[in-house]
């Protein structure tokens, strides 16, 4: 499912590219002549593009398409992660004070998310102790922890290659500058202003996407560090309340 919806953002991304620079291209004479107070902020935003260099800034677009496909299959799968554990425990203790163990497992087990996870292995080990319940929540406290982190590397890494692609543009933009110098023998800024034009416009595109990227990401970290709280929480109160109502003999 994730994967499904991380292609078809993809997918769509591509499409609403392709389609507006089929468009730009097509309008390509009467916006040239279009004055700048009657253009719309995407219609600028879509010519920088194509000046920068569609081709190249395409991989800009794909390294933000695909970011933002990660970032938004993380959210919504924290968002279904987040527990009321204050509920789940409250559940958990009322099973216990009855001596149902097996019931306050099956309240786990029908709760979504990683703490109810979490709790569930300590349950399960009741019976071999307070030691062995500790055991279990903290080994299976890793594992669940490794699949909050799930993508994060991925988003990390686009963070770190959308800057970089257009640090590339800018030594590309300059390299055909310098180009044009050599071929006309004239340092003039009329020759110069195309080459030194597209290394700005990639520069700002690839740090746009960086930024975007990041803020996402910085929210993500924040979500994920307020679940291990929560599961932390829980776990030491699940033992505590073993202890209370003498599930451990």
């Amino acid at each position: 499912m994730r994967k499904l919806l991380a292609l078809l953002l993809l997918v769509l991304g591509i499409l609403v590219f392709s389609s507006n620079v089929n468009y730009t291209y097509a309008q390509g004479g009467d916006q040239t002549e279009q004055m700048d107070g009657d253009k719309t902020g995407f219609q600028v935003l879509k010519e920088k593009f194509i000046e920068g260099g569609w081709i190249f800034m395409s991989v800009v677009l794909v390294c933000l398409i695909l970011g933002l496909a990660f970032c938004i299959e993380r959210i919504i799968t924290l968002n279904i992660a987040t527990t009321n554990t204050d509920k789940l425990m409250s559940r958990i203790n009322d099973n216990l004070q009855s001596g149902d163990v097996q019931g306050a497992m099956e309240v786990c087990k029908s709760t979504s998310g990683p703490t109810a996870s979490i709790l569930y292995e300590g349950l399960r080990n009741a019976k071999n102790g307070p030691e062995a319940v500790e055991k279990a929540i903290v080994s299976y406290g890793s594992v669940q922890m490794g699949l909050l982190e799930r993508g994060l590397v991925w988003i990390s890494l686009f963070i770190a290659i959308a800057p970089m692609l257009g640090f590339m543009g800018t030594v590309i933009g300059m390299i055909g500058a310098f180009d044009k110098i050599a071929a006309v023998g004239d340092i003039s800024p009329s020759v110069v202003a195309d080459g030194i034009k597209v290394a700005l416009l990639t520069t700002v595109f690839g740090l746009v996407v960086a930024i975007i990227l990041q803020i996402f990401y910085n929210y993500i970290v924040d979500k994920i560090d307020g679940i291990v709280n929560k599961m932390e929480e829980a776990s030491i109160a699940l033992v505590d309340v073993m202890s209370s109502n003498n599930v451990f003999k």
